[in-house]
């Protein structure tokens, strides 16, 4: 009888792009928590360097490595480092972002500079590390979307408030979960899993939205509120882990009912 399917990620080699904001800290306590050898990439070696002495006073012997993601050189001298000091890689985590635009009106120059990073640095990130998996045969890429790559904008949650949705985060994060399937077809015969969670609104503590807006989200979903960061490790750990792995092109709504009702 074979062994039961595990959700631990100890001795899987994990590179996780995105990880100083505050879903990205959410995320390495759940990857370093589950055992993973984890590496987290990121412009910001400021914050990855607080990100590592965090992690590290608490037991967790996290790895840092600056990135551009919009330089395909950068990404292939990560990904041979990587693959140098660790013999492998088994997953990668796609939470990079970038925010140019703040609004409908602004200048398309914000909008050219969104591409950059958000579409063209996105498919260079899982292209490169996609190819190394594929080589090996074996290999999980989660990619964090959103529920708004599913929905359209609701003007009425953002009314008398200060806050808005810019366009291009809507386009992006839709195109990263079609294009999730597209990978997962692409890579399928390397065994080489591709899949997408859409997180919902998440609170911040350090930065509250809007009484008026936090109300009314709460009345779009089924749980009545918005979602705490470290609800939403769990799902990639899974994704990752071998409890996975026959799901792949599966985009999961995390977003307490918003997508369903």
């Amino acid at each position: 009888m074979s062994e039961p399917p595990t959700f631990s990620l100890t001795d899987k080699v994990i590179v996780q792009f995105g990880g100083t904001g505050l879903l990205g800290r959410a995320l390495v306590d759940a990857l370093a928590a589950a055992g993973a050898t984890l590496i987290v990439a990121s412009r910001n070696r400021a914050a990855l360097a607080t990100l590592a002495a965090t992690q590290q006073a608490v037991g967790h012997p996290v790895q840092i490595e600056e990135v551009d993601i919009g330089s395909a050189a950068s990404l292939a001298t990560l990904r041979d480092r990587v693959l140098g000091a660790q013999g492998r890689i088994d997953g990668i985590v796609f939470n990079a972002v970038s925010r140019p635009m703040s609004g409908y009106a602004d200048d398309l120059d914000h909008w050219r500079a969104s591409m950059d990073v958000n579409a063209t640095g996105f498919f260079a990130t899982v292209r490169t590390f996609g190819d190394a998996m594929a080589e090996q045969g074996s290999g999980s890429i989660v990619n964090i979307a959103s529920q708004m790559g599913s929905i359209g904008m609701n003007p009425w949650l953002y009314e008398g408030t200060s806050m808005s949705a810019a366009p291009d985060y809507f386009f992006h994060k839709g195109g990263m979960i079609n294009l999730t399937r597209y990978l997962a077809s692409h890579y399928g015969k390397n065994n080489v899993r591709v899949n997408v969670v859409s997180p919902g609104g998440i609170y911040n503590p350090d930065t509250p939205q809007a009484d008026a807006f936090l109300e009314r989200y709460g009345k779009m979903t089924m749980l009545g509120r918005m979602a705490d960061a470290p609800e939403i490790g769990g799902s990639v750990v899974f994704l990752l882990s071998d409890a996975s792995t026959y799901i792949t092109g599966a985009n999961l709504p995390i977003d307490g009912g918003y997508t369903a009702k």
